[in-house]
């Protein structure tokens, strides 16, 4: 459902009123990322190839990044997507880039990994970072790519403490370079008194993922790789010289298949699909802000995100007075109803009071893909099939990473190597219960915020 037409009687719903669930019936509140009105997901009418070296399913920066590498590598890729290509998490996501490195403190880490293993993955989450930075200029794809810094905001005083010490060990280990800003200084970084300082790490980006997709794709396409839609990948099978995917266009034959699904992985490698869970990632973005109100809510026009255990992001749309807000969604299925965004909208009042009676001009959301351990993995199946998935919410950079090792892991490239190649990737015990609660969880965490506990 797009946006209405101007000379219809209907308006946006306000920031207070969908917080209240207040939106009435017809209101012009479009249900899709706001990212695709720069970048629309084109229809797919290609035929399906009898063959190919390398088959890969998923079209999101995963799957288009390990296409891309391949095809610069002279070998011929395919890329079978169920639906619109580009209509999941990667043209869904908040644009946010960073390097993967704040799912656990350093000393969590080294406590769960061991200190040799732990310095490699932090070392190469900033790889991770920086390769992204690369591609787009090297590939020159117009993305409005920012190296413009994140601004993680501490909910508690006792957080600022942790994150300060944090940031020590990270500059220590992986020479990520951050500064910390306290509460009393914290208006130079956001027009809010809700929070107790924070940390800035100014390596980090955004970009326009709707763009960033679509140049992908458009790269892609210039060197004779192929993208097909409405083509999901049914039934892998053996054969003498690699593997035959049947799709609904037809059979295609191939030397390798590569898995690029992440939240989106189902049964189709059933090893795979007991080792991923989906969570639900909710999105809403404002229209334009009143200057005088704006300039002085995002003053350094940062990433931002804060501490919470169900924590929240923010950040301006490019070139507009705009906000792109997420947190966690808590649930499954596509849900296009304004108490599917109601909390999202609440946690923006909560921390912007003036935006009460700006409009919600978009709403929806898409699928994180978590593993048991909160780490993504790439690698091969038993059976042959290479895989790269589970990026646990912090996909941007990591996704195009992984695309490019597992492409080059594909070749027998020694710089497909990583330090994520040996680690064990555990099954959820029990995968269906898992899937069920991830609602419960997420409405325990938030109950867990809210009383400091």
């Amino acid at each position: 459902s797009g946006l209405r037409s101007m000379g219809e009687e209907s308006h946006a719903p306000t920031v207070a009123e969908l917080a209240r669930g207040q939106v009435a019936p017809g209101a012009n509140l479009a249900y899709q990322p706001y990212w695709w009105e720069a970048a629309p997901r084109p229809p797919s009418s290609a035929a399906l190839p009898n063959e190919a070296d390398v088959v890969i399913v998923g079209s999101g920066f995963t799957g288009l990044s390990a296409a891309l590498t391949l095809l610069r590598r002279g070998r011929s890729a395919v890329v079978l997507e169920r639906g619109v290509p580009g209509f999941g998490a990667s043209t869904r996501n908040g644009g946010q880039i960073g390097s993967g490195n704040q799912k656990f403190r350093v000393k969590t880490l080294i406590a769960l990994r061991g200190q040799r293993k732990a310095e490699a993955l932090l070392r190469e989450g900033v790889e991770m970072l920086a390769y992204i930075g690369q591609l787009v200029e090297t590939e020159k794809i117009d993305c409005h790519f920012s190296r413009c810094g994140r601004f993680r905001a501490a909910v508690r005083p006792e957080h600022y403490e942790a994150m300060a010490r944090d940031m020590e060990d990270l500059k220590r280990i992986a020479g990520v370079e951050s500064f910390m800003v306290p509460r009393a200084e914290q208006r130079a970084e956001i027009g809010s008194d809700v929070f107790f300082g924070g940390s800035v790490l100014p390596g980090d980006a955004t970009l326009h993922p709707g763009l960033y997709h679509a140049g992908l794709m458009q790269r892609i396409a210039d060197a004779g790789g192929h993208v097909i839609g409405n083509a999901a990948a049914e039934a892998i099978s053996h054969t003498d010289t690699g593997f035959t995917v049947r799709t609904p266009l037809g059979e295609i034959t191939c030397r390798n298949v590569v898995i690029a699904t992440n939240g989106y992985t189902d049964g189709l490698v059933p090893e795979l699909g007991r080792r991923i869970v989906p969570i639900g990632s909710g999105l809403i973005a404002t229209g334009e802000i009143g200057e005088a109100v704006f300039s002085g809510l995002l003053p350094k026009d940062r990433a931002y995100g804060n501490t919470n255990r169900v924590f929240y992001y923010f950040r301006t749309a490019p070139g507009e007075r705009r906000i792109i807000w997420g947190g966690r969604a808590g649930r499954l299925a596509a849900d296009t109803s304004p108490k599917a965004f109601r909390h999202l909208a609440r946690d923006m009042l909560h921390v912007f009071p003036a935006l009460s009676e700006v409009p919600v001009t978009h709403a929806w959301d898409g699928r994180i893909g978590y593993t048991y351990d909160e780490v993504p993995h790439l690698g091969r199946t038993a059976r042959g099939v290479h895989y790269a998935i589970g990026y646990c919410g912090t996909g941007v950079s990591r996704a195009t990473y992984f695309g490019h090792k597992i492409a080059l892991q594909v070749l027998g490239d020694a710089g497909g190597r990583t330090a994520f190649d040996d680690l064990a990737f555990p099954s959820f015990p029990v995968h269906s219960v898992a899937k069920q609660a991830v609602p419960v969880v997420e409405t325990w965490y938030r109950i867990r915020d809210a009383a400091n506990i």
